[in-house]
């Protein structure tokens, strides 16, 4: 095959306060304890909020700014001649703000935007001119007082029900009887979807015991910054019966609590869990579930033990607190289709009743057919990561789509030659399945280059190779191609397969892109492609 290159600190310390003992360790080191503090949980903040699904109305959209209130050329008012479903429909569309004022356009319209469900979204109703600095540390803020009492207004004004109501620029802990208030009254008025989100600081505020009032009426529900209160006191009857999507962003939530949430869903279908506030234990039992993801957060384990419909198990930057390995287990899942990204340095597989280890034989009883596409991220400098890939890749026999992201490591623990990999044994689903593999982060690594070989000589099937190159590893395109002359000079096993190289646009990533939104989205058929699609192309062979 030719190719060518072209040009082209613990959580519950992170509160801001006088926490004695690590700030005074910080300040003998001289760093600046809030700084530090705010470094930290600002990358899990600046995660949690683009997490937020967007609402479905926007203060940007021409109909919110100036529709309901243009005139016609000879000045007659037809709009408001329309019939009652249609102008209800017009401004249930609207922002909070825009619906109240259409009651002003003429007595037509003086009941409409109470009698239809509203969306209350607080960032639509900050005022012009007001900072907006929803992660900054400390108190209570001009713009969060402003928030809070418009917030106010309009939850009291409208008798319900709310279909949308984001609440994520209050300071909670500085009007913690507003909260519970607002909480009571969506209860009572009926919320859809709800997004409740405590602007730190702190960052493990109860949340008030009136969100379960709630309960009845939800369909999707996003908690961020909260300590999530005890259900060991609720009644047998207390459930989420309309509830299909649950995230968790920032939670700190006990175990029992955790399963409670998912036993009384009984028709959740997706469960995100983003940079838990304490280490997830997650045990897997619904017959509705499609989607599990976990981000950002420390994991002792995941166990798959009755999940009928699963279709996804996605795994993001998650490892265990203690130094040791997080538990991943596969019990009955027969529709798994998707499973990453897993980590040989900090992830141990078991399927069914047996731990995956390097060199364990396959049986029909260790294998999961179902996976059609699989992430991997490898230190391939450590000899012992990249064994266990060759075991992993054989209980996976039916993958057809592989991702593999090429994680740094500190130091080389020793090569793996080319005859490794052509002595580890039949590998099912490289040699008969692999239509698509995408190697993300390669450094031009000569245990990356033999593994990349190994697949090019092995994949007979396969279509694709995407290749995407760290720049800052690279002098030139042509030391692009030097590095990558002897893949695409070795004897490939599919003559019809297509290799793309391209440039990562960052240095050094650290970890495979990811948007929990997308990954849930059912109508993105692969979530682990998402580097591929901001990369630059190189070149096609």
């Amino acid at each position: 095959m030719d190719q060518e290159v072209l040009e082209g600190v613990s959580l519950s310390q992170m509160d801001g306060g006088p926490n004695s003992g690590m700030q005074a360790a910080m300040q003998l080191l001289g760093v600046d304890f809030t700084q530090a503090v705010g470094l930290g949980a600002g990358m899990m903040l600046e995660v949690l909020y683009n997490a937020i699904p967007r609402p479905p109305v926007t203060p940007h959209a021409p109909l919110a700014s100036a529709a309901v209130s243009a005139p016609s050329s000879d000045g007659v008012d037809r709009l408001s001649g329309l019939p009652d479903d249609i102008l209800k429909n017009v401004v249930s569309r609207l922002p909070a703000n825009d619906a109240a004022r259409t009651a002003a356009l003429a007595s037509r319209w003086r009941g409409l935007w109470r009698s239809v469900p509203l969306v209350l979204v607080d960032a639509h109703i900050l005022p012009a001119g007001i900072p907006a600095e929803r992660m900054a540390p400390g108190g209570d803020d001009p713009s969060s007082k402003l928030i809070v009492a418009a917030a106010s207004r309009a939850l009291d004004a409208h008798p319900g029900p709310f279909r949308c109501v984001h609440l994520t620029w209050s300071h909670m802990a500085s009007h913690r009887p507003e909260a519970a208030r607002w909480l009571k009254l969506l209860s009572t008025k009926g919320v859809q979807e709800l997004v409740f989100i405590n602007r730190p600081w702190p960052l493990d505020l109860p949340l008030p015991a009136e969100f379960f009032g709630c309960a009845a009426s939800l369909t999707r529900l996003h908690l961020g910054v909260w300590r999530f209160p005890s259900t060991a006191a609720l009644p047998r009857s207390a459930r989420f019966p309309h509830l299909k999507e649950l995230v968790l962003s920032l939670i700190f939530i006990e175990e029992r609590d955790l399963a409670f949430l998912i036993d009384r869903s009984p028709i959740l279908e997706t469960l995100t869990i983003i940079s838990s506030q304490n280490e997830v234990c997650l045990r897997l039992v619904s017959r509705t579930l499609r989607c599990v993801q976990l981000g950002m957060s420390g994991l002792a384990y995941v166990a798959v033990v009755d999940a009928p419909r699963l279709v996804r198990l996605l795994l993001w930057t998650t490892l265990h607190r203690d130094n040791n390995l997080s538990r991943i287990k596969i019990g009955h899942a027969p529709k798994l289709r998707m499973l990453g990204h897993w980590q040989p340095a900090d992830h141990d597989l078991e399927i069914g009743n047996t731990v995956i280890k390097a060199g364990s034989k396959v049986t029909p009883s260790t294998i999961v057919p179902s996976v059609r596409i699989l992430a991997l991220e490898v230190k391939f400098e450590v000899r012992n990561y990249v064994k266990m890939v060759a075991s992993f890749l054989k209980f996976f026999p039916n993958v057809e789509t592989l991702h593999v992201y090429s994680e740094n490591a500190d130091s080389s623990t020793g090569k793996v030659t080319l005859k490794f990999w052509q002595e580890a044994g039949h590998i099912e689903c490289v040699k008969s399945h692999v239509k698509k593999i995408v190697f993300q982060e390669f450094r031009g690594k000569e245990n990356e280059l033999l593994f990349l070989k190994f697949i090019a000589e092995t994949a007979r099937v396969l279509e694709k190779m995407v290749v995407v190159v760290v720049y800052d590893c690279f002098s030139s395109a042509d030391d692009v191609n030097a590095k990558l002359k002897p893949l695409t000079s070795a004897k490939w096993a599919s003559e019809d397969c297509k290799l793309s190289v391209l440039m990562n646009p960052v240095s050094e990533s650290g970890s495979p892109a990811w948007n929990f939104n997308i990954a849930s989205d059912f109508s993105r058929s692969d979530p682990f492609g998402l580097m591929t699609a901001d990369a630059e192309l190189m070149g096609d062979a």
